[in-house]
């Protein structure tokens, strides 16, 4: 009788815990792509925003101080340059030190999951993107400048040109991430507006005070 009772026992065990593992499959696929897909959307759009912001802002403080299109021009490109080197190595040391702590964590949990080491990016592959996004957003202001000649609608275009790049972006960003556009749109237009006339600010203020 007592065999008979734990051999009904063991079927209702047994569909329990093949029930709770149908639970928690699906959550951490789930969990898996959502952290690896933000990764590198956090990586690309970020180095999109990064470009047009700094190169945009430069290339406005150099504009007010003089109506050269060739120093206008140079101080975009030398942006450009350092700052695709800069993202890209930020953003390689950053997902290195991720996967450090994660390698760490998981040395003193051995519980830990090995698959956790994969929602981060390739450190590389990572670099290259935020490397290439933001060559993308700080050729916008430099290719705009480069077709103007006159002075005031160089500025005027370049401004122009920027604040759309910046709705762009923020509604792709938006959509990516699946987030609400038109908060997202005004949140990098106001952003690079400041960004641009505090630069172009503080060098008038810097030129005037120094004469």
């Amino acid at each position: 009788m007592a065999a008979l009772d734990l051999r009904n026992q063991l079927p209702c065990k047994n569909v329990e815990i093949s029930v709770h593992e149908d639970k928690l499959v699906p959550g951490g696929a789930h969990n898996f792509h959502s952290s690896n897909r933000g990764q590198w959307l956090r990586a690309a759009i970020l180095g999109a925003n990064d470009g047009l912001v700094s190169v945009v802002s430069l290339m406005m403080g150099v504009g007010v101080l003089g109506r050269d299109i060739m120093a206008m021009g140079i101080a975009g490109f030398a942006a450009l340059v350092a700052g695709s080197c800069s993202v890209a190595v930020g953003e390689f040391l950053y997902i290195y030190s991720q996967l450090d702590i994660k390698a760490a964590q998981m040395k003193e949990d051995s519980r830990e999951e090995s698959e956790n080491v994969e929602l981060l990016p390739n450190p590389f592959q990572a670099a290259m993107v935020s490397a290439l996004t933001f060559v993308v957003g700080a050729m916008v202001p430099v290719v705009a400048a480069a077709f103007t000649r006159e002075y005031k609608v160089r500025l005027g275009v370049v401004v122009a040109v920027s604040s759309l790049a910046f709705v762009v972006f923020g509604g792709v960003g938006a959509l990516l991430g699946r987030t609400p556009v038109g908060w997202c749109c005004a949140r990098v237009l106001v952003g690079g507006w400041m960004a641009m006339a505090i630069t172009s600010g503080l060098t008038m203020l810097l030129i005037g005070s120094s004469h």
